[in-house]
């Protein structure tokens, strides 16, 4: 199976790859307006990182499992286990801290691909054997994305197969937005949103476990310009769509265009908000949990750690829509 792969919606001419060899990273979507014929660049990612250029975590949609962001010092107990994540298991992200889980620089295996969709899965026990040692027990994840007249959807499926171990884990996305959505435009002028009353306060991007009102810095509810930002926040208290899902957008009022991404309202509890630095791109990324939530709370309770039971399986989505500002 050659590395990229790409769709193709039949109806729009919309087109996503996908870098199968890179973590399933799908880093290209062109996104076709057949009404006026504008294609969108949604995605930030460097031209060559289907060949390997740039960081895995630094491009596209990495995908973030068995825990997204941080591990602090790499260290936690499951299960009466104390595991230790070496820096040549799990990124470290400079501080000594595992970060962004273990499938994101792996090849996945394709189970399908047709014109507009492709579908692949990753096992820790098949595709990263030598990673398995520091998780409690085998994790499986597999994702279908779909291109259709709507936009990209991302069909999300996590199971432990495992026969008798319960699965610890956490889920995340860390999509690079490129701005602005209209060629030429001023990126300085695009409005981020995100419904989130609340952030995690963060010590070395670490949470204290304190929850605190957003501060004027990160209060996105009623949109902020992006020339306005220097983020890395963790937000949370999420208001969903009055329709259900949970929304985040990107608005580029000049051009009249927007992007937003929706996902499950009752599972993707934390948004992450970073603006890397020197880029014309901001990150919008729904977690399951908080950073370090093993850690943290390893109940759930608090910070959204999940658990599988021996065989249990789950299955969500995250939807990409990108086109005229809805009004």
């Amino acid at each position: 199976m050659p590395s990229p792969v790409q769709i193709t919606c039949p109806t729009s001419g919309s087109t996503a790859e996908i870098a199968v060899d890179r973590g399933f990273n799908c880093f290209r979507y062109h996104a076709v307006n057949p009404a006026s014929g504008l294609t969108l660049d949604v995605l930030d990612a460097d031209p060559a990182f289907a060949e390997g250029a740039g960081r895995p975590s630094g491009h596209g949609i990495p995908i973030l499992f068995p825990f997204p962001n941080r591990i602090r010092g790499g260290r936690y107990r499951w299960a009466e286990t104390e595991y230790v994540i070496p820096a040549a298991v799990a990124a470290d992200d400079g501080n000594g801290n595992a970060i962004h889980g273990f499938c994101l620089d792996r090849p996945w295996r394709v189970i399908t691909l047709d014109e507009n969709s492709v579908r692949a899965e990753f096992q820790l026990s098949v595709d990263a054997p030598d990673r398995l040692t520091f998780w409690p027990c085998d994790a499986r994840i597999e994702i279908c994305y779909r291109l259709d007249e709507n936009g990209l959807l991302a069909e999300i499926t996590i199971e432990n197969p495992s026969g008798e171990h319960e699965l610890p884990w956490g889920f995340g996305t860390h999509p690079y937005f490129r701005l602005p959505l209209e060629p030429g435009g001023d990126p300085a002028g695009c409005l981020v949103q995100v419904p989130a009353a609340n952030q995690w306060e963060l010590v070395d991007c670490l949470p204290t476990g304190n929850r605190l009102d957003v501060d004027e810095n990160c209060d996105l509810r009623e949109g902020c310009p992006f020339d306005q930002l220097q983020l890395d926040h963790v937000l949370t208290a999420l208001k969903p769509a009055a329709d259900g899902p949970l929304e985040m957008a990107i608005l580029d009022e000049r051009a009249g265009l927007s992007i937003r991404q929706r996902c499950d309202a009752g599972l993707f509890r934390e948004v992450v908000v970073f603006t890397p630095p020197g880029r014309n791109a901001v990150c919008l990324e729904p977690y399951t949990c908080v950073t370090d939530a093993i850690n943290l709370d390893a109940s759930g309770e608090t910070s959204g750690w999940q658990v599988l039971p021996p065989g249990g399986r789950l299955q969500a989505g995250i939807q990409l829509f990108a086109g005229a500002i809805l009004v």
